[in-house]
Formats: C-alpha cells, structure tokens, sequence
C-alpha cells in the first residue's frame, strides 16, 4: 500500500507558515491529538523546530511519516544532495520517509527526476515524489525514472476543477495528496457545505476534508488551534453520500485558486 493512504497516514498535518515557538507548540499538539503524517518544506523555514519537538516527543519515529521537499534553487547538482542532507540534519532523522519536489523543473526536467532518484538510492529518503506537477509533466515525470513515484501534492479542494489531475493519476500511478484543502477558509463559506455539515452533525471542514478523502485524494491540513486539530483528524467515522459527493464536486465551477503555479 502506498505509504501516503496507510490510515495512520491519510490526514497530514501541514506546517506552512508555523513557525518558532508557534510551531512547536502546534506541532506537539497535532501529535498527542493522533497525527503521525507530518508536511514540511526547506522553504518553509521550520525544519529545525520540527526536529526538536521529534527529538523529545514519546511518539517513536518508525510510527510518522515525515515529508519535507526540495526548494527550487537546490535543484542543481551541484546543491540537491547537500541541501537534503542539511534537512534531515535539521529534522534530527537518517531519513525522511518521502522527499518531493517542491515544483516542476523549470530546466533540466529529467535530470533533476534523476537527482530525486538518486536521492532515494543513496538512502536519504524511503519514497520520492512530486509536488505543484500539471497532467504533463506527470507523464513525464514517470517516463523520466524507473522508481514509482508515491504522490502528487497539489493544492485541491471543491472550488478548483482538478479532474485533469486526478485523470492522469490514475494514467500514471502516481496519486494525489492535498493542500490549501479547504482553500484557506473560502469554500467553508459556501451554504451547501454548511446545510451538509448541519445534516451530518459535523463541521463545514470536516465535511470537506472527508470529500477530499472519498475523492481519492491523501489530505493535509494546517491549523494552531487544539480543537480544530481534533475535529480536522476526526474525519473516518463517517461517509459522504454520492449525491453529496457530487454536489460539493459541482463548487469547481467558481474555479478558486489560492496559489498560482
């Protein structure tokens, strides 16, 4: 099984723009509430503090699954092997369990694949994948290595059209996992989903974090707050049906995107 949809590891805690003392805190948190997939980028600045709260907290590290992804401007020769080895120094880990880039080469598309393959060879990371790829270049991504590719993370949610997407991941075998799931609060605006979250007796977030899992699609969220934490992980006990499935589907037509690509 593909390690992103283990259970233990379908609902990621993202950790963009936590930082400092405010991620430490947050990330102790989203542990002791039963998170064990944790998200994280050498652009986001937080590797070290992400490694000390590992380091003294119970929960053994054979039990997470650690992502981190490679910054563009390391994407050389000269820099890609050196800045994931200065990353899992920072994480306090021999590895990490999956390693992405972080966007697709703009340049040298197949060799960077290459360097992400060596990556994994050399033993710095179990799983490697991609991050921000369009239809494309994950067609390309897949003809440009042999090693599987365990994911795609992109921003995903109900008020952007991303079936292109999930088509070629099931033409390359490479799945979808998500950010920005809940489009930093704007779909939660919308009435169906607060009729749904009324109907279901859950809130507006959980209902889209659920649609984002029967969609096929390995969630990730962010959030500082404990109780959002909690109801943001507490999202397996309970089943959309297929015409809620849909309509939430039809919120693609107001084509909402919060990161441009």
């Amino acid at each position: 099984m593909n390690i992103l949809y283990r259970p233990e590891f379908i609902r990621g805690f993202g950790t963009y723009k936590l930082r400092a003392e405010r991620l430490m805190t947050a990330l102790e948190q989203a542990l002791n509430v039963g998170y064990r997939a944790i998200d994280t980028a050498q652009m986001y600045e937080n590797e070290q503090e992400i490694g000390q709260v590992l380091r003294h907290h119970p929960v053994a590290r054979s039990e997470l699954c650690i992502t981190t992804k490679v910054l563009p401007a390391n994407y050389s020769a000269e820099r890609f092997m050196a800045s994931v080895a200065q990353s899992l120094a920072a994480l306090n880990v021999e590895q990490v369990d999956v390693l992405l880039l972080h966007s697709p080469p703009k340049q040298d598309f197949s060799a960077t694949l290459r360097l992400l393959e060596q990556a994994q060879r050399q033993g710095l990371t179990k799983y490697i994948g991609l991050s921000n790829f369009s239809p494309q270049q994950m067609v390309r991504a897949r003809e440009a290595i042999a090693a599987p590719l365990v994911v795609n993370q992109v921003e995903f949610h109900p008020l952007l059209d991303q079936s292109d997407l999930l088509q070629a991941a099931v033409a390359t075998q490479i799945p979808l996992s998500s950010y920005c799931s809940i489009a930093r609060g704007e779909v939660l605006k919308y009435r169906l989903i607060q009729s749904l979250a009324e109907y279901y007796a859950r809130t507006p977030a959980q209902i889209i974090l659920r649609w984002i899992l029967q969609s096929g699609v390995q969630s990730n969220t962010m959030s500082s707050d404990p109780q959002r934490m909690a109801e943001n992980f507490a999202i397996l006990d309970f089943t959309l049906s297929h015409i809620h499935m849909q309509q939430i589907a039809e919120l693609k037509s107001a084509n909402y995107r919060v990161v441009m690509v």
